[in-house]
């Protein structure tokens, strides 16, 4: 018999709206205010992205590097992280989207958060949702341990966030063949993880992933309704 697993994205899937660059805000107002001066820069560098002149990791990293700051201890970034994932569920879950962790836990399903949002907050909020399994972009350590404003291996976006599944899989001891897989997302960029999962769900879905999904033949659910 074959595992289920439920792997739902974050972003204005599970939640409302996005939360790097609210979590960017949080952060700056609580470790150095000042830094929200550099909120211009860090539209530009989205300008920029939009431009294709840098790509969405590097410009999660340097949007990191303005409104956080260098090197920092982690025990000096918890309490904040955890005050984010806090805020965050307490306000920016939709209700639909406990409903279907509930409902996927309760058929026997293993649910599984897979974002490119950073695993620092990313896995608070998944904690708080009884959440256990979570796939994410990884921040890197320096040599003393403290956190960067680097990426750790890939930004967990597109076909990378496959990669990584697929890695995930292959790490807990899953092969594809032994899991059935149901997958939750709002944007055209998880398609390759829709075409790749057993039962796609194009969820509170922008214009093109509708398209495809009705093309498809995939199921459409929208719980900001």
């Amino acid at each position: 018999m074959k595992s289920s697993l439920a792997i739902y994205d974050m972003d204005r899937t599970i939640t409302r709206r996005a939360t790097y660059t609210p979590f960017l805000i949080h952060a700056a107002l609580r470790l150095a205010p000042w830094r929200l001066a550099l909120l211009p820069i860090v539209a530009l560098m989205m300008l920029a992205y939009a431009a294709k002149l840098i790509d969405r990791g590097r410009l999660k990293e340097i949007n990191y590097r303005l409104l956080i700051g260098g090197a920092m201890d982690p025990a000096r970034l918890d309490p904040i992280i955890q005050s984010f994932a806090d805020k965050q569920v307490a306000t920016n879950i939709l209700p639909g989207a406990r409903a279907s962790i509930a409902a996927d836990r309760a058929a026997g399903r293993r649910v599984v958060m897979a974002t490119a949002s950073y695993r620092l907050y990313a896995g608070a909020i998944a904690e708080r949702l009884g959440i256990h399994d979570v796939i994410a972009t990884e921040t890197q350590l320096d040599a003393s341990g403290r956190i960067i404003a680097r990426i750790e291996g890939s930004n967990c976006y597109g076909d990378a966030k496959l990669a990584m599944i697929e890695t995930w899989l292959e790490r807990e001891g899953l092969t594809r063949e032994a899991v059935h897989i149901r997958f939750y997302s709002d944007h055209i960029s998880d398609s390759v993880v829709h075409h790749w999962s057993d039962e796609p769900v194009a969820t509170n879905a922008h214009d093109r992933l509708i398209k495809l999904a009705k093309s498809e033949g995939w199921e459409v659910l929208d719980w900001r309704k």
